[in-house]
Formats: C-alpha cells, structure tokens, sequence
C-alpha cells in the first residue's frame, strides 16, 4: 500500500489572476460637496497568459457559475470565448484604431460577477509591448441605461496624466462636457504591488468629479476569494444601490438635473 503523501499542486509559471483589495473614493466639489469612500475589491487578470493557460485562473471561476467569478461576455460587445471572448473584443478594437504592437500582456482591472451579477461602472484594459512596457489603455465605461462606451488612451505612461473628452453619460448629474484626466500608477514596495486608477471630470468651470479605485494585489487564491466573498458579500449589489442612493441625495440637494442625451455615435473616443 502507497502511503506516500499526494504532491503539492505546483503555482502556474508567470502571471496569475490577481485580486485588489481597497477602496474606491469619490469626491464632487460643485456646486455642493458630495464625498464618499468605500472599501471594495477587485481583479486583474493577465488577459492573454488566461487564453493559453487557464489555470493561471488559479481558483476563480471563468466563464461558469460561483460565488465570485469572471464572464467575458460582460466586456466589448458581448462576445462569448467561442468568438474569441473579451480578449478578442479588445485586440480588435486595438487593430481598427491603428495600435499594432501591443503584443505584450493584457492585464484587465474590472470588478467580479458575485453570485453570477455584475454592475462594472469602470473596467480599464492596459495593454503591453512585447517587452512589458505600457503601450495602451482603453477605459471602458458602464451607465446605468445599459450603455457602453470607450476611451482609448495611446501611449501612455505609469503616472503621468491623459486627458479625453468626455461624449457619454454616466450621471444625470453632470454634462456631457468637458474633460476626463486620468493618471494610473502600478507600484511595488515591501513586496506588495499596489494599483491606482485615477479619473477626474473637468467642466467650463474646472475640476467637478475626482474618483480613484487602489488596492493591493494577490494571487486569486482560494482563501482570497473567501474573504472577498465573506467580508463583502453584496458588493455588486451593493455598488448599484450606492450610486442610487447618492443619486438621491444630490437629488434632495436640488444638484442640477440632466436628461440623458442619445449615446455617441462612434463606440471608441481617442485621447486628444
């Protein structure tokens, strides 16, 4: 009789899904202050190491049922992993804008389907050379009307500022005009890796909405996911009742109100 132990399954060889833990922070500074701080959490998922390794998945669940998981179908234009999945989506959103050598790895920062529902207000794609460095980032932006719209940021860099017009609408408590900038920063220290993702909306009369998603990052392990799902159980529930009730009491504090306008016609907005 073998009573040799069974081996240890071994970690995947390179990149690995990865789970953020932090918080999302909102800031609105007319014409009445209006702030909040959440903590929350988050993936990010090495889009292309996924394709030809799903066990770099580690314990979250692709493209089935969980309690905590990631659908493709939620990302682009809905397409299933049979048509190429949200991977296939986004490099051919790259090629028909021109960005031919973003050959590198695909990270993708987006929140998780808990039990099987998402509200993904901002994803955001960063797309690598061959040689790891930071060749685009598309934001790609959620409301509530069941849209969707993209920012493509062109040779960005970690840190420094992007700005894009803003075309869509998010909230019926801002114009569809003005600017965004955006700045993201992804940062090791003390062996923890750290990612922040800073949006603001500019109007005619300056600075109007500063946002910023951060978190710590580790493996997606098992023991990661349960405490994702245990110590906030509701939080894609949670997110869309949030951004209801803060809707009301901008509401309550008489905030101008806008009707929403159709959605831009082009899917894609470049920077500039």
């Amino acid at each position: 009789m073998n009573t040799q132990p069974a081996p240890a399954p071994t970690a995947p060889a390179g990149p690995t899904a990865l789970l953020g833990f932090g918080e999302v922070r909102h800031t609105r500074l007319r014409p009445t202050h209006h702030a909040f701080a959440y903590p929350t959490y988050f993936l990010m998922l090495p889009m292309r190491t996924l394709r030809a390794r799903p066990e770099a998945a580690l314990a979250l669940p692709l493209n089935r049922a969980g309690r905590l998981g990631f659908d493709e179908r939620d990302h682009g234009d809905g397409r299933g992993a049979e048509r190429g999945g949200a991977l296939g989506w986004l490099e051919d959103l790259l090629a028909a804008e021109g960005v031919d050598d973003a050959d590198g790895e695909v990270w993708l920062q987006t929140y998780p389907r808990v039990l099987g529902y998402a509200f993904k207000p901002m994803s955001f794609w960063y797309a690598h050379r061959a040689d790891g460095s930071l060749r685009a980032i598309v934001a790609e932006v959620n409301n509530t009307f069941g849209e969707r719209h993209c920012y493509l940021l062109d040779a960005p860099r970690w840190g420094a500022e992007l700005s894009a017009r803003k075309v869509f609408h998010v909230s019926p408590f801002c114009k569809v005009e003005g600017r965004y900038r955006f700045r993201f920063l992804r940062t090791q220290h003390d062996g923890v890796e750290r990612i922040v993702a800073r949006v603001e909306h500019d109007d005619g009369d300056g600075p109007l909405i500063q946002t910023a998603l951060s978190g710590a990052l580790e493996p997606a392990s098992a023991a990661a996911l349960r405490r994702a799902f245990w110590r906030y159980p509701a939080q894609s529930f949670g997110v869309i009742a949030r951004i209801h009730w803060h809707a009301l009491r901008l509401w309550l504090a008489r905030v101008p109100f806008h009707s929403k306008p159709e959605p831009p016609a082009q899917a894609v907005t470049r920077q500039g």
